[in-house]
């Protein structure tokens, strides 16, 4: 039977707008006056550049980036660089908006940042990615730094960019300066850990959430939305932790085996075939109908605005750990309250990346490197701490997960404002 879906709600899926609404009913709940709102709500700084690049061909092209700076009230901004072509402005105000909140319920002493170039590197050759990583760099330049602004890599970017990032900022200050960015390769300051963090981070609350439900990892099925750095790595760690990976989608098809599937065996049959499609061991099913598979936890760790109003209620997960930013519209928050889906929030559940990213930064001002089993100590001491904090603040104030990720997160960053002052 052909189920008609729902329309979705006008602007539900722009990411700025349910960054708002999240943001102010956790404003509400807390009794944040209109003054500090404003503070707490509006970016500091938002920088729009204009980056002329000669493409391989001779022809010139200009390519529009962007660097918002949502907060520096609790230390130097710090967030990912994205390549993509569909990037807007709205899309990176929302996302370092979350960096700020997320840093916050992980008490690390960074503020949020994001930044993003409109271009499609399928497109581009490498040499045209370095002509335009190296010009939005040198336009953003007085306002990174390792005490202003920290960028990583995002959707589209990786430690080879970050390199090329850190050594034309070098260049122009006329010194090696690893620590202004993260997520570098290991032999120009990187840190051990890094690639696998986000993943770790988020198997690391997953398993904090199972203890609530009295289930244990060898009996909990898992639908993983991607395969990717976040998505391939959390299913990787998962499955060695003796999790049930039943499903894995991806932007060309989903794999299925309800016994469990292989992943190290998965992830060689994408390499040799550039898909996930036609792997022996599972059967290929629709992308869109395997997120509504019946498991014991959902690990959407593609893009946003996946959960929405028009398929939130068909969800039969128990567990819905938000890998990604923003895989959830907040129209969909209340329909998945309703369900009585316990959801860890992405500014909890991906925030091992920028905490291993705010290690990798210590490392690099230090000049002194940690073993990978420190690093992955000292992650799991942090997300677990994070994990409890949200939860008990929850339990406290009788909201949601995601809701009192929010209103923990208000609540450190305006308390340092107010310790601070208002400048004038």
């Amino acid at each position: 039977m052909l189920v008609e879906t729902p329309a979705l709600h006008e602007n539900e899926t722009n990411p700025w707008l349910s960054a708002e609404a999240r943001f102010n009913r956790a404003a509400d709940l807390l009794g944040v006056e209109d003054g500090m709102r404003k503070v707490l709500k509006s970016p500091a700084r938002e920088i729009c550049v204009n980056i002329p690049v000669l493409l391989d061909d001779g022809r010139i092209e200009v390519f529009t980036g962007y660097r918002v700076q949502h907060s520096i009230a609790r230390g130097p901004a710090k967030g990912g660089i994205r390549f993509a072509p569909d990037v807007t402005l709205d899309e990176v105000r929302a996302l370092a908006s979350w960096m700020t909140w997320k840093c916050a319920v992980v008490n690390i002493p960074f503020g949020g940042g994001k930044g993003g170039v409109i271009c499609n590197p399928a497109v581009l050759s490498q040499a045209e990615l370095e002509r335009i990583t190296r010009r939005y760099t040198a336009e953003i330049l007085d306002y990174i730094g390792p005490e202003r602004d920290v960028p990583a890599p995002d959707m589209n970017t990786n430690e080879q960019t970050m390199a090329w990032i850190m050594d034309t900022y070098s260049m122009h200050v006329r010194h090696t300066t690893t620590a202004v960015v993260t997520g570098k390769p290991l032999n120009l300051g990187g840190s051990r850990g890094r690639p696998e963090a986000t993943g770790r981070g988020c198997m690391i609350v997953t398993q904090q959430a199972l203890r609530r439900f009295g289930l244990e990892p060898s009996n909990t099925r898992v639908v993983i939305q991607g395969f990717g750095n976040v998505g391939g790595m959390a299913a990787k760690l998962m499955s060695r932790a003796g999790f049930k990976i039943v499903c894995i989608i991806e932007y060309d098809g989903a794999v299925y085996n309800p016994r469990g599937l292989d992943i190290p065996a998965l992830m060689k049959h994408r390499d040799e075939t550039g898909s996930i499609t036609g792997f022996a061991e599972a059967e290929d099913m629709d992308r869109n109908e395997a997120m509504f598979l019946e498991c014991e936890v959902l690990l959407p760790a593609a893009r946003e605005n996946v959960i929405t109003s028009a398929n939130a209620d068909r969800l039969r997960c128990k567990i819905l750990c938000e890998g990604a930013n923003g895989p959830t519209t907040h129209v969909a928050d209340s329909i998945l309250q309703d369900k009585k889906v316990f959801v860890i929030p992405d500014i909890l559940a991906n925030a091992g990346g920028v905490t291993v990213s705010y290690f990798e930064w210590v490392q690099d001002r230090q000049g002194f490197f940690w073993n990978e089993q420190l690093v992955n100590g000292r992650l799991e001491e942090i997300m677990v701490n994070s994990f409890r904090d949200v939860t008990a603040y929850g339990d406290k104030h009788e909201v949601n997960n995601r809701i009192a990720a929010y209103m923990l997160a208000l609540d450190r960053v305006q308390f340092a404002i107010r310790l601070r002052g208002i400048y004038a």
